[in-house]
């Protein structure tokens, strides 16, 4: 059955064409004599003149639905039809195609309308439906005020009979005051989950595939990464891995401090502390210990801070000796960095900012021709596009460049290098304001234009279970390395409690340990509100209950063993797939099927917003509402003796449907499951 009739839509949107064009022309004859003042010569007033306006408008905003909509349905098989073939994988978002049927609706029953609200949600209670449309309060605001008096129910009459038939839809209900209450077919449910039974994997819903950059983590070179690093981190990769599974060609960029005056002052230091520096690098503890070192004699050492300046010169126009020197240290950095991405299995390309400093001399000349630029004590500062604000400083009092100036040619770069159709800031959000000048300065000097996406995704601090910045008992800052080894450590003394160290080969076993003390270590993080702070506590992270990695991975190893425990293979799953449907008769079968078929819709709504935590709260409904499912509705039966009497394929079908979804969940939050735990 095709879900929307694209023919329909050609004929409305030709006999729309056809209406602008008569009045294009009746607009033109009438604009010449108004712009004369000569309108009392024409056959038509100002005031008629004006209502033609306002159709011409209605009418070019219907012909844009129209055509989006066609668009999107030649570009998404999957919307046009609910076809057996295995071929057509996108997995539908139910909220879009919904919303797409109302609009469609809603603009065929009031084509007059320009741009009426299209609510679309899931409904609260079962009992009243699964969606609902919630907008025909709105829209008898907007009829009222045209002066066309009616109530909500009426509306919503009106829309419910233009809404094209759809193989989503079991039946449509209309529920005081004016809501349209949707129910969805069974039947369509067991189509989607075949689809990807068959498979073996869940595909994604259909997007216009964009290139992303990401840019997240951004250690500093000669420090050691520290627990500041991790939300940036966690939250940045994750996010890549969301638009990678969409489809997005997706850029993970590591924007590392790598240049500037605390590099003079390192080698300067060096120089005096660490003769081998021309050819071999202190370990990232010592370097961190110079460099606090190096940062003491600059403030106190007139001096020494004279030839730190000398050195950031000298780096600066590339001396060969001192550009040496530097790259031992990055490569000391480098080495460290990369260990601790390799155990949290993060993948990301290091860009610093020393690959942008020839670019920042271009940028400023750029900038000083075409009078961007004010002088202001001293430096040179530039104004985003409503003077309001904070400026930024792209040139200091001593004639040097500052991180703005290195943003500034940062994004300049991604636009137009890299062609990036979307840029993603992952820091905390101490540093909101200063990305809302930055952004407001690009667009001002043309360097971002309107149709590139910029996002600054900020979050809060981590706290020690004393509510505090997360510090170690010294008061020092923790190092990521460190923690990291403590998660390993406390998750094997979690494993032993449970005596699973018994259970287990000593390959599973060190494989359980690491993927619980990451995989907490992650979700902790994940599952928050990324604008909040959250307090970071082991003992919460490795508990078995709530919402947590730990009862996830347990979750998800239980429904593996379903199958495994009745002899079923993936292979003989996947077979059965073909042959019979998915069992969603019983109430519970039903409830689960449905959250099973929200993941589109959750996945295209982080997208707008980027908060992960909402992937996070997914897999804790799929696991509560999976687990109401399995105490209703037996699996697999067995007599007294634990022999198995029987085999619920349907059943089982259900429950390797929600394993796929919850694998794909999984590996976008960056969490390894386990086969047994």
């Amino acid at each position: 059955m095709s879900v929307l009739n694209i023919d329909v839509f050609n004929k409305r949107a030709t006999e729309a064409e056809e209406q602008i064009e008569i009045l294009k022309k009746e607009i033109e004859y009438l604009r010449e004599n108004i712009a004369n003042q000569n309108v009392q010569k024409c056959d038509i007033s100002k005031e008629d003149y004006t209502n033609l306006q306002q159709e011409n408008l209605k009418l070019k905003y219907r012909i844009n639905i129209l055509k989006k909509t066609i668009e999107t349905r030649r570009s998404n098989p999957q919307t046009q039809t609910m076809s057996t073939d295995t071929s057509v994988s996108n997995f539908i978002s139910i909220c879009e195609t919904l919303f797409n049927l109302f609009q469609d609706a809603t603009a065929a029953a009031y084509p007059n309308l320009v741009d009426p609200p299209i609510a679309i949600a899931v409904a609260p209670n079962a009992k009243f439906g699964d969606y609902e449309f919630s907008s025909s309060m709105q829209i008898v605001k907007l009829l009222n005020t045209s002066g066309m008096k009616t109530n909500p129910r009426e509306v919503a009459t009106n829309i419910l009979s233009k809404v094209e038939s759809s193989p989503l839809i079991e039946k449509l209900e209309i529920a005081n005051p004016g809501y349209i209450n949707v129910f969805l077919k069974r039947e369509f449910g067991q189509q989607v989950l075949k689809t990807f039974l068959k498979i073996g994997a869940v595909f994604p819903p259909h997007v216009d595939k964009k290139k992303i950059i990401v840019d997240f983590s951004s250690p500093n070179i000669a420090k050691e990464m520290h627990v500041g690093h991790l939300r940036s981190t966690i939250i940045g990769d994750s996010i890549c891995r969301l638009l990678e599974y969409l489809g997005h060609n997706v850029l993970r960029i590591n924007h590392v401090g790598d240049w500037g005056t605390q590099f003079g002052m390192l080698i300067a230091h060096l120089q005096d502390k660490f003769p081998d520096y021309l050819t071999v690098s202190p370990p990232i503890a010592d370097l961190q210990n110079f460099y606090k070192e190096s940062k003491t004699r600059f403030d106190e050492d007139e001096e020494f801070k004279k030839r730190a300046y000398n050195c950031v010169v000298k780096l600066q126009s590339f001396d060969p000796d001192i550009i040496k020197a530097w790259q031992l240290i990055c490569d000391v950095s480098r080495k460290e960095f990369e260990n601790l991405y390799a155990r949290l299995d993060i993948k990301i390309i290091e860009r610093g900012e020393s690959f942008y400093q020839k670019k920042m001399e271009v940028l400023v000349k750029e900038l000083e021709s075409q009078n961007f630029l004010e002088e202001d004590m001293g430096r040179k500062i530039l104004w985003g596009e409503d003077h309001s604000g904070i400026p930024l400083t792209i040139i200091k009092s001593d004639g040097g460049f500052t991180y703005d100036t290195s943003d500034m040619a940062c994004i300049k770069q991604r636009v137009h290098d890299e062609k990036a159709d979307w840029i993603i800031y992952v820091t905390d959000s101490g540093q909101s304001v200063h990305f809302q000048t930055l952004f407001k300065c690009a667009k001002r000097v043309g360097i971002l234009p309107s149709n590139v996406r910029v996002d600054h995704v900020g979050f809060g601090l981590v706290l020690g279970e004393d509510k505090k910045k997360f510090k170690t008992r010294s008061g020092d800052t923790v190092k990521l390395s460190d923690l990291l080894d403590e998660g390993v450590n406390r998750s094997l003394q979690k494993l032993k409690e449970k005596g699973r160290d018994k259970e287990l080969t000593e390959e599973e076993l060190k494989a359980a340990q690491e993927s619980i003390a990451y995989s907490c270590i992650k979700y902790a993080d994940l599952s928050h509100n990324r604008n909040h702070e959250y307090v970071f506590s082991f003992d919460k992270m490795l508990d078995d209950r709530g919402n947590t990695a730990v009862y996830l991975l347990y979750a998800l190893t239980r429904i593996h063993s379903i199958a495994r425990n009745a002899n079923i293979s993936s292979a003989q799953l996947k077979k059965t797939a073909e042959e019979i449907p998915v069992s969603l008769e019983h109430e519970k079968e039903w409830k689960l099927a449905k959250v099973l078929l929200k993941f589109p819709d959750v996945l295209l709504r982080i997208t707008k917003d980027l908060h992960i935590h909402q992937l996070c709260e997914y897999c804790y409904d799929i696991c509560t509402v999976f687990t109401e499912f399995y105490d209703n509705c037996y699996c697999v039966e067995k007599n007294q003796a634990g022999e198995i009497i029987q085999v619920n394929m349907g059943r089982l079908l259900l429950t390797e449907a929600t394993a796929i979804i919850m694998e794909q969940c999984f590996s976008i939050l960056g969490i390894k499951p386990l086969t047994r735990m």
